[in-house]
């Protein structure tokens, strides 16, 4: 029997091989009972790159919401790495939720980035 970790792991590893294949940046959420982070990840040959982060442990965002892990907090997260993807040129990417469901603060992260003009 697998353990819920190993589980989540496996499908963002097919999920990622699937991206990869696509050859575009790469949304990736990340998750903890406290925190919810995004990267904009481009990947290469010699390795991945972050173009732009965005993370509730930023002081910006913190100011906004200091909760952490909810709803709220994952729309302004969603905004501001939308944003800062723009801003570095990054006009088209793939959603990678990392195993998650695609439910809560994923699809709240994720509708504030489209609704900010990120097109995925």
């Amino acid at each position: 029997m697998l353990d819920k970790k190993l589980k989540r792991k496996r499908r963002a590893t097919k999920a990622r091989a699937k991206i990869r294949q696509l050859g575009i940046p790469r949304l990736c959420v990340g998750r903890s009972s406290k925190h919810i982070y995004a990267q904009i990840i481009i990947s290469a040959e010699k390795g991945d790159r972050v173009l732009a982060a965005a993370s509730t442990l930023d002081k910006e965002i913190k100011a906004q919401d200091p909760m952490g892990n909810n709803i709220k907090s994952a729309k302004i997260i969603g905004d501001y790495i939308a944003k800062r993807a723009l801003a570095s040129g990054v006009n088209q990417v793939a959603f990678d939720r990392s195993g998650f469901k695609y439910h809560g603060c994923v699809k709240a992260l994720a509708e504030a980035a489209r609704e900010a003009g990120l097109p995925f």
